[in-house]
């Protein structure tokens, strides 16, 4: 079945994606691949964990993108003593009507940025799971379900490991893309000193250019995106090269401990309609599914000691892995 979009919807998904990129460089210098990669997400409807070095603008890049957007935001500073209650909210006892009454954390938003979420203990990274799955919330006996879209964009860095907490491969699993982010070029760098080093620019200058309604409209485009079913087989093929009971790769067999689940191949499948639709187009190439695919899949495999052991990074695996998987 061949794509029903049109032109017209095409060009204002453009349009509207280059007004955010238009605003998004007025705070954020460099960083074009990661913020290509949030926009994906964004459009896929999924969630997004930053990882990097402290100083790197994750949580800037954060604040920026929901600046642009008409949706509702809340950080929260996620730190040992953080409870769950102060997350999704509680239940508390109103004595002039003698009842309880629910008080709504601030989960109840459109973006929440988690800043430096494995600063807090497992108990409150698993608040999030029912939220970012299931779009809802319990509190006490009521379930709540999350207004959309509901977004989750989490920052961690990869040193600093006292007082942290790893995030449990369930809650990892529900993030679409672990992204990482790199120091900027010798020019990008320069260019920020310009840029911030008299106190930067204030995030008001921001401004607001994509609805929630054209947030809603342009990611159910991305799901009449056509997608060839020798694609579809070569993004399960792909998935399953990452297990190590189902691959034929005898080079990645060895330091692989759990690979990816189906999970892993609609992500990849949403992804790379996502990333096809940014790219002006109603149909998926091959470079559409590869161009995520490290970003999607290096929070699921876990590897094995030997890998660890020898060094071997799971970027060098999948490098393998697209080489061993025949492309239809």
């Amino acid at each position: 079945m061949q794509s029903k979009l049109s032109g017209e919807s095409l060009e204002f998904t453009k349009q509207k994606i280059d007004s955010v990129l238009q605003e998004l460089h007025k705070e954020i210098t460099g960083q074009e691949k990661v913020i290509h990669q949030i926009l994906t997400c964004l459009v896929s409807r999924g969630h997004i964990l930053l990882e990097g070095m402290p100083g790197l603008a994750k949580t800037l890049l954060a604040k920026s993108l929901a600046k642009t957007l008409d949706l509702s935001f809340k950080r929260i500073q996620f730190t040992p003593d953080l409870l769950p209650a102060d997350l999704i909210g509680t239940v508390v006892y109103n004595p002039k009507t003698s009842s309880f009454d629910t008080r709504k954390g601030p989960i109840f938003t459109g973006i929440l940025l988690a800043d430096e979420i494995n600063r807090s203990p497992a108990k409150v990274q698993s608040a999030l799971l029912q939220c970012m799955e299931e779009k809802s919330v319990t509190i006490g006996e009521n379930t709540f379900e999350l207004e959309l879209p509901f977004i989750v964009i989490a920052t961690e860095n990869p040193i600093d490991q006292e007082g942290t907490y790893q995030l449990p491969e369930a809650q990892m699993d529900r993030f679409l893309m672990k992204i990482g982010v790199d120091y900027p070029g010798l020019d990008e760098e320069i260019a920020i000193l310009s840029q911030h080093g008299e106190g930067g620019k204030d995030l008001s200058t921001v401004n607001k250019v994509l609805s929630k309604k054209e947030i809603i409209q342009i990611s159910s485009y991305s799901d009449h995106i056509y997608v060839d079913p020798k694609l579809q087989e070569y993004i399960v093929k792909l998935v399953r090269n990452t297990r190590p009971q189902s691959t034929d790769i005898g080079d990645v067999k060895p330091y692989i401990r759990h690979g990816a689940s189906p999970r892993a191949s609609l992500a990849i499948l949403r992804a790379s309609r996502a990333h096809a639709l940014l790219g002006g187009r109603d149909y998926v190439l091959p470079e559409d599914i590869k161009f995520s695919l490290f970003e999607i899949l290096n929070h699921r495999v876990i590897l094995t000691y030997e890998a660890m052991s020898e060094d071997i990074a799971f970027s060098s695996l999948l490098n393998t892995i697209v080489e061993g998987t025949r492309l239809p």
